[in-house]
C-alpha cells in the first residue's frame, strides 16, 4: 500500500510538471526558507503571524488594539456560516478570519445567546472551555479574504467598447451609466436599445395574444447567485416596483432537483422546503450522492456532528455514491460503507429499496395508517401522511383526491367504512376498489396501493441490473435502515442533478416515509427556522405605497400550466391535438435560470428587452451553456438587446456584458440569512461592512454596489418605495431610503425584537465587537432600540439556544403539512410536449430526454462507453476562482478514472486526455484513483476557468493578461447536452426543468498536450 501510495503521489507529481503549473513550487520554497513568498519569516516557529488579537495577563483579559474583531457571515460558499474577522485597524485589512463561538453553523455546542464578547473570548482560551466551545472555519473561509484587494478586482464601473465577449472596456461613471441604461438609445453604434423607461410599461401586454404573459415590464429579468442577503431587498425593493415577475437564483444549476423532488414529498411547491437528517442523534444514514462533510449543506456543521456521532456514539451510515466521498475513510472503522453506483441510475436503486420494504412489510404500518391532522394528535405521533386517501381513478376526476368539499375521504380501517379523514385515527392503508359517495360510485386506489404498485413495475433483479448494485447489497440496506426505525435517515443533493432527479429525491424521501422519521429525533428535520427579519415587529420592509401587484408568465414559463394558454385553448376550439406545446412549461417548478436565454431567444413566451445579473455566473454553471448559451449571449440581438452585470469580477458570463456595475465582496456587504438545513432552533446570521469597500462610491458616499445601485436607479426612474416614504413603520410613521444601512439595520432590529427582544448591549460588548463606528447609524435609524440592535450585530446574529432543539422525542420546530405519499398537484399536471401526466407519486424511469427518449437510444454504449459526473470540492467553489490564496491550497483538478478504466482505454496516470460528451467535449489531465466506479469519469468542480482573471482583458485600452494558474483544471461544464425534443434547449429534469449536469454519456480519448488549450 505504502509503494502505490509512493508512486500515486510520484505521479501526481509529474502532472502537474507536465501541465506547467507550478502551483506549489513557490509555496514549498517559501516553507523550506522560513519564507513568505520571498520575504524572510520574522521568526522561526510563528512565520509572519499577526500579534494575536488579544491575551491573559494573570487571568485578566487584555485586547490588542491594534485589531479589531467583528462578527459576521462568510460567503464563501452556500452554507453561509457564522465567523469572526480579524482586521488591522491601521491598514483595515482583514488579516485572519475565525469562527464565531456563538453560530451553530460553525460551533456546536455553541455558546448561550447571553454569553458577554468578553466572556465569550475566556471561553475560548486554555483556562475555559475551549474544546466545549471550539469554533472553526473551513479552507475557504481562512483564506478568500484575499479577494478583497485582488488586483484584478472591479473597482469602477464598465461599458464594453468592442464586440460582446471580446473583454474589452472602458470606465464610466456610474451618473452616466445610470443615465444611459434608464433611456437607451443608440448606446454601441449597433441600433438604438431600449433603456429601462421604456420596459417599464406595466399596462401594455407584452404578447397582444397572449393577456396571461402579463405586461412589457416583464421584459425585465435578474438572475441572481445564492440567497446571500441581499437577494431578497432586490426582488422586493426593486423588481416588483418595477413590475417584472421574473427574477430567479442559480437553483437550476445547483440542486433544483433535490428542492422540487422534497417540495413532492412535503407537499409545498410555494416555499420549496428540504428536510435534512438530524446528524446529531440519527443511528443510521444513507446518503445518495452526498457525501456528508464534502457536499451537500451545511457540509461543515455536517462533517463536525458526522465526526462526533462515528466517534461519540454509534451511528452507522452508507454512502451511495458513483466516487468514494471524504465521509468514508479507513479510520471509521465498520460504521462506514460506500456502495458504487452508476450515476443517474440512484433511482433504480431507491425503487429496490422500497420493494423490499413494501412486499415484507417493513414499514411502520400504524405510522402509515393516520389520515388527518386530527389522528396525529390522537395518536401523540410527529407528522403523517396521505397514504390512506383515495385517489379517483375514474376517467372524470382522475389523479384527483375523493374529497367531502375539502376534507379528504378514507376508509376506516376498524369498519371499512368511507368517512371523513378527521374522523378516523387509522384508516385502510392498501385498498383498490369502489366506493360510494353522495350518490356516485368512484374508482378509487390509495395512495400507498399505487406506490405499491409503481415500485413493483420491474423486479428487484431488474433494479439491480439497472444501477450495478446486487440485489443482496439492497436486501441489506433494507433490513439495516428499518431495523433503526424512526432513528433512520436520508439525504441527497446534486448528485441528483439528472434528467430523472425529481422522482430520485422523491422516492429517497419516500424511504423516511416508511419509517415515519420525520420531526422525529434522530430522523429528519425541516430546520429550525428563524426570527422574523423583513417582515417583523419594528417594520414591513417589503411594503409600501405604489408596489406592483401585476399577474405575469415567467420567461422561464413556471409556475404556471401550458394549458392555462391561449395557445393550448385555441388548438382545442379547433377540434386539434393541442400536444406538444411549441416548448416546455413547468407548471410546479419554482425557478428555472438555465432557461431564460434560449427561451427568449426562441421569444417562446416572449422576448427579453434586458437582463440584470447579479453576481450570477451562468455560462459556468450551467451543463452545455458553453455550447448553446454562448452563441445566444454573444449577439445582442439574438437574445437580450440589453444585458447589465452587477459583478466584483468580470467572470465568464459578466464579459458578455453590455455594462458591469461594481459589487462589494466578502467582509465588505451587507446581508441577513437564515440556515439553509441541518438545524434544530431559530437561526438569523447578519452581515455589515466590517472593511471599507474598495470599489468608487457615488456622490452621498455610498460604495457601489448592489443595493446602492438599486437605490439609485430606483430613483431615477421614480419608482414606487423610493421617496421619503418609501419604508413603512408598523407604527405607522415613513421613514426615507438613501442608503444600503437604512434597510438592514432596520432588518437587524426586526430581528432583536422578535418575540422576546433581546438584551441592549453594553459598552463593552460594542467595543469588544467592533461595531462602535456604527453607533451613530444606530442611534439615528433604530432609535430606543439601538442597543438591542447592536447586541445582534455584536454576536453576528440571532440564535436560539441548544436546549430549544428537542421537546421530548420530537424536534422542536416541527413541520406541520402532510407528508405526501402522493401529490396531487404532480399527479395532475402534464408533459406539455407529449400531453402525458406525470406520476403523482414515485415511479422509474430511466435518464431520458423531455420527450421520453432514452439515452441509451440517444448515445449508444458503443460510442459512450462511460458515464461523467462531477463532484463537489470542499476547497474550491465557482466564485472563488479570484482568491489567489485559495489556489495554495488547491491548485488544479483533473479527470478521474478508476486504474482498471484506464488500462481498458490505454490510458495511464498523468495522461492529456479529451472526454467527449454528444453535444460537447472538455479536456484535462488524467488522475487513476481507486475509488471511482469503473464504468463512469469524475471531474471535480470549480476550476478550467475563462474569466475572474483567467483570460486577458482590456479596459481603457491598457491590457491586462490573464493568469494560467486561473485558467488550469477542467471546465466539466463544457460536455453538457443539448435535449433533441426542443428547440435550442439544454438536457433537463424532464419533470422540473433542472439543469441535467450528472450522468452524461461520454467517451475519453488521449490528446496531445498543448499548454495554450
Amino acid at each position: 500500500m505504502q509503494s502505490s501510495r509512493r508512486k500515486f503521489l510520484i505521479g501526481s507529481g509529474a502532472v502537474v510538471a507536465a501541465a506547467s503549473v507550478g502551483g506549489y513550487k513557490e509555496t514549498l520554497g517559501a516553507v523550506v526558507t522560513l519564507s513568505d513568498k520571498g520575504e524572510k519569516a520574522k521568526d522561526s516557529i510563528y512565520f509572519n503571524s499577526p500579534n494575536a488579537e488579544y491575551s491573559f495577563l494573570n487571568d485578566a483579559f487584555v485586547p490588542n488594539d491594534e485589531f479589531k474583531i467583528c462578527a459576521t457571515t462568510c460567503i464563501g460558499c452556500t452554507t453561509q456560516c457564522g465567523v469572526r474577522v480579524k482586521i488591522d485597524k491601521k491598514t483595515d485589512k482583514v488579516v485572519r478570519v475565525l469562527g464565531n463561538p456563538y453560530n451553530l453553523l460553525s460551533t456546536d455546542p455553541w455558546l448561550p445567546y447571553n454569553t458577554t464578547i468578553k466572556d465569550s473570548y475566556k471561553l475560548l482560551s486554555q483556562n475555559g472551555k475551549f474544546e466545549t466551545y471550539r469554533s472553526n472555519v473551513c479552507a475557504r473561509g481562512n483564506v478568500i479574504f484575499d479577494k478583497i484587494d485582488e488586483k484584478l478586482r472591479v473597482l469602477k464601473p464598465l461599458k464594453r467598447v468592442g464586440k460582446r465577449g471580446e473583454n474589452k472596456w472602458k470606465e464610466i461613471d456610474i451618473d452616466e451609466l445610470i443615465t444611459e441604461i434608464v433611456n437607451g438609445g443608440n448606446l454601441f453604434g449597433e441600433g438604438n436599445v431600449k433603456g429601462l423607461k421604456d420596459v417599464r410599461d406595466t399596462k401594455t401586454p407584452i404578447n397582444p395574444d397572449e393577456p396571461i404573459f402579463g405586461p412589457k415590464s416583464n421584459g425585465l429579468c435578474l438572475i441572481g447567485t445564492t440567497h446571500e442577503g441581499r437577494f431578497k431587498t432586490v426582488i422586493h425593493r426593486f423588481l416588483k416596483s418595477f413590475g417584472t415577475s421574473n427574477f430567479m437564483g442559480h437553483t437550476s444549476i445547483c440542486g433544483l432537483s433535490m428542492r422540487a423532488g422534497e417540495a413532492a414529498y412535503l407537499g409545498n411547491f410555494k416555499k420549496y422546503p428540504h428536510l435534512k437528517p438530524d446528524f446529531e442523534n440519527t443511528e443510521y444514514l444513507l446518503s445518495i450522492g452526498t457525501p456528508p462533510g464534502q457536499a451537500g449543506n451545511p457540509f461543515k456543521r455536517q462533517g463536525k456532528l458526522l465526526a462526533r456521532a462515528r466517534s461519540e456514539k454509534n451511528i452507522d451510515y452508507t454512502i451511495v455514491s458513483p466516487m468514494q466521498g471524504n465521509s468514508d475513510t479507513i479510520a471509521v472503522g465498520g460504521k462506514s460503507h460506500w456502495i458504487p453506483i452508476i450515476p443517474g441510475t440512484d433511482l433504480a436503486f431507491v425503487m429496490g429499496i422500497l420493494q423490499i420494504i413494501i412486499n415484507n412489510k417493513l414499514y411502520n404500518e400504524k405510522y402509515l395508517r393516520i389520515p388527518s391532522e386530527k389522528g396525529r394528535v390522537a395518536l401523540k405521533d410527529a407528522s403523517w401522511t396521505n397514504s390512506t386517501h383515495l385517489i379517483i381513478q375514474d376517467k372524470e376526476g382522475f389523479g384527483k383526491i375523493l374529497r367531502d368539499g375539502k376534507t379528504p375521504l378514507v376508509l376506516d380501517a376498524s369498519d371499512n367504512v368511507l368517512k371523513s379523514s378527521n374522523d378516523v385515527t387509522q384508516a385502510v392503508l392498501d385498498f383498490k376498489g369502489s366506493v360510494d359517495f353522495d350518490g356516485k360510485t368512484y374508482s378509487v386506489r390509495t395512495s400507498f396501493n399505487e406506490l405499491k404498485e409503481n415500485v413493483n413495475e420491474l423486479n428487484l433483479e431488474d433494479y439491480a441490473k439497472e444501477c450495478s448494485v446486487s440485489v443482496e447489497k439492497m436486501q441489506e440496506v433494507a433490513k439495516k435502515f428499518t431495523a433503526h426505525g424512526r432513528k433512520a435517515s436520508v439525504d441527497c443533493h446534486g448528485g441528483t442533478m439528472h434528467t430523472t432527479g425529481f422522482y430520485t429525491t422523491y422516492a429517497v424521501m419516500m424511504l423516511g416515509a416508511m419509517v415515519g422519521n420525520l420531526n422525529y429525533k434522530g430522523g429528519m428535520s425541516a430546520g429550525g427556522g428563524a426570527y422574523k427579519d423583513y417582515v417583523g415587529k419594528q417594520y414591513n420592509l417589503f411594503g409600501y405605497k405604489g408596489k406592483s401587484k401585476i399577474h405575469a408568465t415567467r420567461i422561464d414559463k413556471t409556475r404556471m400550466a401550458y394549458e392555462k394558454t391561449n395557445e393550448f385553448k385555441n388548438k382545442v376550439a379547433q377540434g386539434v391535438n393541442p400536444y406538444p406545446a411549441k416548448d416546455t412549461w413547468y407548471p410546479f417548478t419554482n425557478a428555472l435560470e438555465s432557461e431564460v436565454i434560449t427561451n427568449s431567444a426562441k421569444g417562446y413566451p416572449y422576448k427579453l428587452d434586458v437582463l440584470l445579473t447579479f453576481n450570477s455566473n451562468f455560462m459556468y454553471g450551467t451543463s452545455g451553456g458553453e455550447g448553446h448559451i454562448k452563441e445566444l449571449i454573444s449577439d445582442p440581438k439574438k437574445a437580450i438587446p440589453l444585458f447589465i452585470a452587477v459583478d466584483p469580477f468580470i467572470n465568464e458570463s459578466s464579459k458578455y456584458a453590455d455594462y458591469i456595475i461594481p459589487d462589494s465582496v466578502l467582509h465588505e456587504t451587507w446581508g441577513a440569512v437564515h440556515a439553509w438545513a441541518g438545524y434544530q432552533t431559530k437561526v438569523n446570521t447578519l452581515r455589515f461592512p466590517v472593511t471599507k469597500p474598495r470599489q468608487d462610491s457615488f456622490k452621498n458616499g455610498e460604495p457601489i454596489e448592489m443595493i446602492s445601485f438599486m437605490i439609485a436607479l430606483g430613483k431615477k426612474m421614480n419608482l414606487p418605495g423610493f421617496d421619503k416614504n418609501a419604508i413603512k413603520g408598523q407604527n405607522g410613521k415613513k421613514y426615507p431610503l438613501d442608503k444600503a444601512e437604512d434597510i438592514y439595520l432596520r432588518v437587524f432590529e426586526n430581528i432583536a425584537m422578535d418575540g422576546k427582544p433581546v438584551p441592549n448591549a453594553s459598552d463593552e460588548d460594542i467595543d469588544l465587537s467592533g461595531i462602535e463606528s456604527y453607533v451613530p447609524s444606530l442611534k439615528r435609524i433604530c432609535g430606543e432600540n439601538w442597543r438591542k440592535t447592536a447586541y445582534v450585530m455584536a454576536r453576528g446574529g440571532r440564535y436560539q439556544d441548544i436546549e430549544h432543539s428537542y421537546n421530548g422525542d420530537f424536534v422542536s420546530h416541527r413541520y406541520n403539512k402532510p407528508i405526501q405519499i402522493y401529490n396531487e398537484t404532480v399527479g395532475l399536471a402534464k408533459n406539455s410536449l407529449t400531453g402525458k401526466r406525470h406520476s403523482g407519486t414515485i415511479k422509474f424511469y430511466k435518464q431520458r430526454d423531455v420527450a421520453g427518449t432514452t439515452f441509451e437510444k440517444l448515445f449508444p454504449k458503443e460510442q459512450f462507453p462511460l458515464v461523467a459526473f462531477s463532484y463537489k470540492s470542499n476547497v474550491l467553489a465557482t466564485p472563488n476562482t479570484s482568491s489567489t490564496i485559495l489556489k495554495d491550497i488547491k491548485y488544479t483538478t483533473y479527470v478521474d478514472i478508476n486504474p482498471k478504466t484506464a488500462e481498458k482505454f490505454g490510458l495511464k496516470h498523468g495522461d492529456f486526455v479529451k472526454v467527449a460528451s454528444g453535444d460537447g467535449e472538455t479536456k484535462g489531465f488524467l488522475r487513476l484513483r481507486h475509488g471511482v466506479h469503473p464504468e463512469t469519469i469524475g471531474v471535480e468542480q470549480g476550476a478550467g476557468r475563462e474569466g475572474e482573471g483567467a483570460i486577458d482583458v482590456e479596459i481603457n485600452g491598457q491590457v491586462t493578461k490573464g493568469k494560467i494558474s486561473r485558467r488550469t483544471g477542467v471546465f466539466y461544464n463544457k460536455i453538457g447536452l443539448h435535449d433533441p425534443s426542443r428547440d435550442t434547449a439544454l438536457t433537463t429534469d424532464f419533470v422540473c426543468g433542472s439543469n441535467a449536469r450528472q450522468a452524461i454519456p461520454v467517451n475519453i480519448t488521449k490528446i496531445q498536450y498543448n499548454k495554450e488549450v
